[in-house]
């Protein structure tokens, strides 16, 4: 039987506009997540530390945090997997407004959500058939967890605070979703281009190095999208017919 690991353990805390790391020495199983070891110090040391979590199976995205600076669900991040030579630090997700401890609000991303045109399908009886490969690339969309990792690292809101103006990754993926469906009859790309904002995106890729379902959100979901809105409103020969449109 393995020998417990010890553990040391900083976690930020908050109450009202007073913010402080507090430390805790602590034991754990070598196969335990950080999300174990943070429920045993809520229950063994702290019981007024708030921490948000639901599954812990990796597909309810509630106890996001960040673990030595990475974004990470603690449900899936392995003690051993981490250095034990020095102070493990649990903070909360920067890019969102802090509630309490490890608890932020994400209260704006159900409002972008709601701002987003629902699926709309093709009015009477009509056949289509769907390509396997479509079916695939909305299956891939809809993996999406809402851990908001991606929202998390995304520098247009990390670093800039654009939530007013850029819908963020996650959204992308959602927005993504409905207008690469076969069926979906929506014109959503007016909307991408000016409430959503993809222009402000310029494709690091970090959001899709932190999603815990893999899914290729720059590649598969922002680039396309990025490419129907320059089809749209930069492409000079569709420029042309919409011109000619307008004087006939």
């Amino acid at each position: 039987m393995s020998e417990n690991l010890k553990l040391t353990v900083q976690i930020q805390q908050s109450e009202g506009t007073d913010t402080k790391f507090e430390t805790y020495e602590c034991e754990a199983d070598p196969s335990a997540v950080m999300l174990d070891v943070v429920r045993d110090i809520q229950t063994n040391q702290a019981p007024e530390l708030a921490i948000r979590w639901n599954c812990k199976a990796g597909k309810c995205g509630s106890c996001s945090a960040e673990v030595n600076g990475m974004p990470k669900l603690l449900c899936m991040s392995r003690v051993s997997d981490l250095d034990l030579s020095k102070p493990i630090v649990v903070t909360p997700l920067r890019s969102f407004p802090l509630v309490k401890d490890l608890v932020t609000d994400v209260s704006w991303a159900v409002d972008v959500n709601r701002r987003i045109k629902p699926y709309a399908h093709p009015e009477g009886e009509v056949e289509l058939n769907m390509m396997q490969e479509e079916i695939e690339r909305v299956k891939e969309f809809r993996k999406c967890i809402e851990c908001y990792l991606c929202n998390n690292v995304c520098h247009v809101i990390r670093e800039h605070g654009r939530l007013d103006a850029f819908a963020g990754p996650r959204f992308m993926v959602r927005l993504a979703n409905l207008e690469m469906h076969p069926r979906d009859t929506a014109d959503r790309i007016p909307e991408i281009k000016n409430e959503f904002g993809i222009g402000l995106c310029n494709i690091t890729k970090c959001c899709t190095e932190v999603c815990p379902e893999d899914i290729p959100i720059t590649d598969e979901a922002i680039i396309p999208l990025k490419e129907r809105v320059v089809s749209r409103y930069y492409d000079p020969i569709a420029m042309l017919v919409r011109f000619v449109k307008k004087i006939f």
